[in-house]
């Protein structure tokens, strides 16, 4: 047996456990590439392709959409980006963080992507003491989203911010108490190993509140903590994404779908293509147990 029927048996297996098939067309509106993120493709990506090269490389792998993530060498180049993305029909979904200049263009091109923000980890003592903290910090930036028209995304990134509790409460506040619904949660697989046990609980508390999931491969904490350079593997080689991709499209989940590049040495089209093949893999585990 070689390596692809390996895959997608081990998807069928680890499925088994499951009680309820699921529709075909669910899966693929979920994790067909029409709804599909490339994130983490600039910075991370050994060729340091410019915008043209990059908008044409996800026009050949037949993706729409990009989270544009950056540098400060990048800044320069942010309207070509823009550009690139409208000559190819890529959708500029989502930027990362914050800058001046981004946000003018945004304006000057009519473009509202989502902007992903790491949510902080405040150095108050108590747990409400954190959530007013982080609050606080936040609302400058909860303000102008909410003026220019864009979803605020707070993205988990390890610590007291990257726990979904954590997330869920600042959300819950954010929206109680300052009527901020443009904000929510951007969860990603490559910063919860430590939510692997508990993750079907976990992403049921996000679920009101997510914008978009990014995937990886998942090997457990314990795995990663032996071999760190392991953080960051393709869809369908860990021990742990069918499941948890499978508690995803189980839900009522309709947003975007990530899929990464976030590997410095290695071409991020090499990535990409890693990701899409085995999540074709494991879409096909998930129809056929």
């Amino acid at each position: 047996m070689n390596s692809p029927q390996i895959l997608v048996l081990a998807a069928s297996l680890l499925c088994s456990s499951f009680s309820q098939a699921i529709e075909p067309e669910r899966v693929e509106a979920l994790l067909g590439k029409a709804n599909l993120v490339a994130w983490c493709i600039v910075p991370f990506d050994a060729k340091k392709r410019g915008p043209e090269e990059r908008a044409a490389m996800l026009a050949d792998l037949g993706l729409k959409r990009c989270a544009y993530d950056w540098r400060a060498e990048h800044v320069s180049e942010f309207e070509a980006e823009i550009e690139a993305y409208k000559k190819h029909g890529i959708e500029f979904n989502a930027f990362w963080s914050t800058h001046d200049a981004a946000f003018q263009l945004f304006e000057k091109h009519n473009l509202k992507p989502a902007i992903w923000q790491t949510l902080p980890s405040p150095k108050e003592e108590g747990q409400e003491a954190k959530v007013d903290a982080a609050v606080q910090q936040l609302l400058p930036l909860v303000e102008r989203t909410r003026k220019m028209g864009c979803q605020l995304g707070l993205y988990n990134h390890g610590g007291w911010g990257g726990e979904p509790a954590n997330l869920v409460a600042v959300c819950e506040r954010l929206k109680n108490a300052h009527q901020a619904k443009h904000v929510g949660i951007i969860y990603n697989f490559h910063h919860g190993h430590g939510d692997i046990e508990g993750f079907a609980k976990a992403f049921d508390s996000m679920l009101p509140h997510l914008h978009c999931v990014n995937l990886n491969g998942m090997n457990s904490a314990a795995a990663l903590a032996a071999d760190p350079t392991a953080k960051i593997i393709p869809i369908g080689t860990g021990e742990h994404e069918v499941a948890m991709i499978r508690i995803v499209v189980e839900s009522a989940y309709d947003g975007p779908i990530g899929i990464l590049d976030h590997l410095p040495s290695q071409d991020a089209k090499v990535s990409l293509k890693n990701n899409l093949t085995g999540l074709e893999k494991l879409k096909a585990g998930l129809l056929n147990f």
